[in-house]
C-alpha cells in the first residue's frame, strides 16, 4: 500500500462549498486505468484526476474519470489540474504558460496570476458536430418533448466527450427546469454521450448565459458547473452565428439549483477557440493510503 498526495479542489467558486469539486490524486505512477477507475468510483465526485509525468512538449498530463468512464476532456478538471500542479511543485508556468497532456491531446492553458488568485483557463479542443446517430433518434424526439422543446435549437457536439446541447432561449427556462433523466440517460447511452447541456440568457449583471448539464447515465443526475459543457455550447452558438448578444467574451451560471453557484469565464478567440477559466478553491489537503 502507497501514500500518495490527495487535494479536494472546487473549481469555477469565488468561496469553498461553490462550484465544483474535483478530487486530484498528485502522485498518480503506477496506478493502472483499473485501479483509476475503482479510485473515481469511490471518491463518488463527477470526476476524478490522476497526474502523471507527462511525454515531450508538455508541462503535465492529467487522466480524467467519472465514476463511470474515462473522459479524453473535461473543462473543471483541467482547470483544477492546472491549479494543482502549480500548487503541488510539478510544474512551473512561465510567463503564465503550460501545457496540459490528456486524452485529447496537447492543450494550452493560460494562468492569470494577477492579484491574489491563480486562475487557470484552458484552450478546449476543437468542438465538431456530430449527426444524431443511428437509433438515437427515438430517444432524442422523447427528451425534447419531455423539455416542451421540440422546436428549440439543438445539436450533438463533440469536443471529447459529447454533449447534446439545447438551446432554451431564457435564463428562466433554465432555471425552472425538471430534467427528464431517465430519457437522458437513455438519450447518452444510445448516441454515446456524457449528457445533455441547456442554456439560457440572463438579464443578469455578473452573468450573461445561464446553463445546465445533466449527466445521469454516469451516475450524475445534474452536474454542478461544467466546463466541457460550456466550451461545447459556446462552439455550437458561435459555430451557428447566435453569439452576437453574448459577445467574444461573458461569464456563464451554472450550479445554483445544486447550492453551488459557479461562474464560468468563456472567451471565442480570434480562432473560433474556445478558452474556459474560472477561479479555484483548494478545500481537502491530505494524503490517501491505496
Amino acid at each position: 500500500m502507497r501514500t500518495r498526495r490527495y487535494l479536494q479542489l472546487d473549481v469555477f467558486s469565488a468561496h469553498p462549498g461553490a462550484g465544483n469539486p474535483l478530487g486530484v490524486f498528485v502522485d498518480a505512477e503506477g496506478l493502472d486505468a483499473a485501479a483509476m477507475q475503482a479510485i473515481a468510483a469511490w471518491t463518488n465526485l463527477s470526476e476524478t484526476i490522476f497526474l502523471l509525468p507527462p511525454d515531450a512538449g508538455a508541462d503535465y498530463r492529467v487522466r480524467i474519470f467519472t465514476p463511470r468512464q474515462e473522459l479524453p476532456f473535461a473543462g473543471h478538471p483541467s482547470v483544477g489540474a492546472a491549479w494543482a500542479v502549480v500548487d503541488q511543485g510539478l510544474a512551473r508556468a512561465d510567463g503564465g504558460r503550460l501545457v496540459q497532456q490528456c486524452g485529447a491531446g496537447l492543450l494550452p492553458v493560460r494562468l492569470d496570476t494577477g492579484g491574489r488568485d491563480r486562475r487557470p483557463s484552458v484552450r478546449a479542443p476543437r468542438a465538431t458536430p456530430v449527426a444524431t446517430p443511428d437509433g438515437s433518434r427515438g430517444a432524442l424526439d422523447a427528451v425534447l418533448r419531455a423539455l416542451d422543446a421540440r422546436h428549440a435549437p439543438h445539436a450533438l457536439i463533440d469536443n471529447g466527450p459529447r454533449w447534446w446541447c439545447v438551446d432554451l432561449g431564457e435564463a428562466e427556462v433554465v432555471r425552472g427546469l425538471r430534467p427528464p433523466l431517465p430519457e437522458i440517460a437513455a438519450l447518452s447511452l444510445a448516441s454515446n454521450a456524457v449528457g445533455l447541456a441547456v442554456c439560457g440568457r440572463a438579464r443578469a449583471s455578473d452573468h450573461a448565459l445561464v446553463v445546465r448539464a445533466f449527466c445521469p447515465a454516469d451516475g450524475i443526475p445534474e452536474d454542478p458547473v461544467t466546463g466541457s459543457a460550456n466550451a461545447a455550447l459556446a462552439a455550437w452558438l458561435h459555430g451557428d452565428g447566435r453569439m452576437d448578444d453574448l459577445g467574444a467574451r461573458y461569464i456563464a451560471s451554472q450550479g445554483r439549483e445544486l447550492g453551488r453557484d459557479g461562474r464560468v469565464s468563456v472567451e471565442i478567440d480570434a480562432e473560433g477557440g474556445i478558452w474556459i477559466g474560472g477561479q479555484v478553491q483548494p478545500v481537502i489537503r491530505g494524503t490517501l493510503d491505496w
